[in-house]
């Protein structure tokens, strides 16, 4: 968990709009502490994000590339890090806008809401994502299953 995502398509010029962002990277020029390589490396399954007042579900991906499991089941046994921006809680500065879609965005919305997660048992992980603007309707659902951990 952190606070400012490495990706998103909203349209409000953070970071994690900008193609060499500090999270993913790391200090410009110098590209060091930068956490997307790290993260790879060492085989995290699942990255959530905050600071975008919205909601984002992002195809499993290292250095802008999609990395699916497969295509029938693209959280199945995914072959990089899966990335949430679960930031629509609520706040007074209102909701950020997206952008255009781009092709590793699977899901995003702008209502109000928060995310739960459920894990079952080693290898599979539940989300939901509930909107408070659709009085508690579940507006995302997906399954992340891992049959094994460690490295990419």
């Amino acid at each position: 968990m952190a606070h400012r995502p490495m990706y998103c398509t909203n349209d409000d010029k953070d970071d994690c709009t900008k193609f060499d962002d500090r999270v993913r990277n790391g200090m410009p020029f110098v590209k060091t502490f930068g956490l997307e390589e790290l993260f790879y490396k060492h085989g995290v399954d699942v990255e959530l994000w905050a600071h975008e007042h919205s909601y984002e579900r992002l195809w499993p991906i290292y250095d802008y590339k999609v990395l699916n499991g497969s295509y029938e089941k693209p959280y199945t046994n995914p072959k990089a890090p899966i990335h949430i921006v679960t930031g629509s809680a609520g706040c007074k500065e209102n909701h950020n806008p997206f952008g255009p879609q781009k092709d590793f965005c699977a899901f995003r919305a702008n209502d109000y809401g928060y995310t739960r997660m459920q894990a079952f048992n080693g290898t599979h992980l539940y989300f939901e994502q509930v909107s408070d603007d659709k009085n508690g309707k579940l507006i995302d659902k997906f399954w992340i299953v891992k049959e094994k951990h460690g490295y990419f």
